[in-house]
């Protein structure tokens, strides 16, 4: 039997939800960003502000440049994520096979239960019908054999599409489709296969997979497959969705700064972030990454392992500051990131010396706190630091401590 897979993408999806919420900014163009007074940059903007060049990454003055009169809202990551959760309940109410792959896109088998909705495109109405009922918001459904055809469906007409591709329908399709179309070909694939003289994804079907694994190894067996309407990926179970494998936290500066303070200050900060979303998700993690962006745009990255599992801030900011006193930073810095990886989850065990109960103890009464009263309610005199150089933006002359 042939797999019926379908990819619904949600339509503008932080700006839809955004709208929903605000009913004064339906018809206007919206965009949804970071804090506007910091150098941030456009998360997504409704299809309305994207009639002015408006782009997702895009910096926000450049799209404010492109539309004056855009209305901008700082995003809510929770807010976004309550409504997954809730998208997510209803695209389980019509199968059990049913994969998230981004906040806002999700493949769903519905091979054994389309009959069940009256096949696969009344499956898909009813899908859009439920989302557009319940939550007021658009999707975009594609109905294909697998999920590559699946998610290239979804793209072909939007917003609000519904769009089906059978397979008997891929040669043609793919006759004149340049290869940057399908779905895991980026910018930089796209020209070396283009220097390969393959530029549509019937000459990438075409061309011999030989030759391809040669260039690209296993991928190139990917790649002929893919050239050809074929993809074996499949969807996974709910159940089924992989564990985390990091959490991390990175910050663009207000302004390129050379005040180690302010830098030490700021990476404390995002330590304590992730330290408090490893507590809530009950993971602990050993392996800390330290990126550091510096003005010109040159990235330092480092990563450096302990002994225990740790779920703690402090510990973690500790870890990424020794990292930090290993570079060699000679340009004001731009962007701090952290992130803590080869995670575990649940188990932990009861401290065994006093001090380290009493540090168990109270980052639980912080984190209770917190989560009543706000993020850094309760914290530490470097979060506080942070805002007072944050706020004064000035540049200072001194370098992180280098060896």
């Amino acid at each position: 039997m042939e797999k019926v897979i379908l990819h619904v993408d949600m339509d503008a999806y932080f700006a839809s939800v955004e709208e929903r919420c605000n009913p004064f900014l339906k018809g206007k163009p919206v965009i949804v960003s970071g804090d506007p007074d910091t150098r941030t940059t456009v998360a997504t903007a409704n299809y309305r502000a994207r009639e002015y060049g408006i782009k997702s990454g895009m910096p926000l003055r450049k799209a404010l440049r492109l539309c004056p009169d855009a209305e901008i809202v700082v995003g809510d990551s929770a807010k976004y994520l309550s409504t997954t959760s809730r998208l997510l309940e209803i695209f389980r109410e019509f199968t059990p096979w049913v994969e998230c792959y981004s906040i806002d896109e999700a493949f769903l088998d519905v091979t054994g239960t389309a009959e069940l909705n009256g096949g696969e495109v009344e499956t898909a109405k009813k899908i859009k019908e439920r989302i557009k009922s319940e939550l007021g918001l658009t999707c975009s459904v594609g109905i294909a054999p697998n999920k590559l055809l699946a998610k290239l469906a979804s793209d072909r007409m939007k917003p609000d599409g519904l769009t089906r591709i059978k397979a008997e329908e891929v040669p043609e399709l793919f006759k004149d489709m340049p290869v940057e179309k399908l779905w895991g070909i980026g910018d930089k694939l796209a020209l070396k296969l283009n220097s390969l003289g393959i530029r549509t994804c019937r000459e990438l079907g075409d061309y011999p997979e030989e030759k391809l694994t040669d260039i690209f190894g296993i991928q190139g067996h990917i790649l002929h497959c893919m050239g050809r309407g074929e993809y074996s990926s499949h969807v996974s179970l709910f159940s089924e969705e992989p564990e985390c494998k990091s959490m991390g936290h990175s910050y663009t500066l207000f302004r390129d700064t050379s005040n180690p303070l302010l830098v030490k200050a700021t990476l404390y900060r995002l330590c304590e972030q992730v330290g408090r979303r490893l507590r809530k998700d009950e993971y602990r993690g050993r392996t800390i990454t330290l990126i550091v962006r510096l003005s010109d745009f040159e990235t330092l990255a480092r990563q450096k392992s302990i002994q225990n599992h740790t779920d703690d801030g402090s510990t973690i900011y500790n870890v990424a500051l020794s990292i930090m006193e290993t570079f060699r930073v000679k340009k004001p810095v731009r962007l701090v990131g952290v992130s803590v990886s080869s995670l575990v989850k649940g188990g932990k065990q009861l401290p065994l010396f006093e001090r380290d109960r009493k540090r168990e103890r109270l980052l639980s009464a912080t984190d209770r706190i917190n989560d009543k009263f706000g993020e850094f309610t309760v914290s530490s005199g470097l979060v506080l630091m942070e805002k007072k150089l944050s706020a004064q933006s000035r540049v200072c002359h001194g370098f992180i401590k280098q060896r």
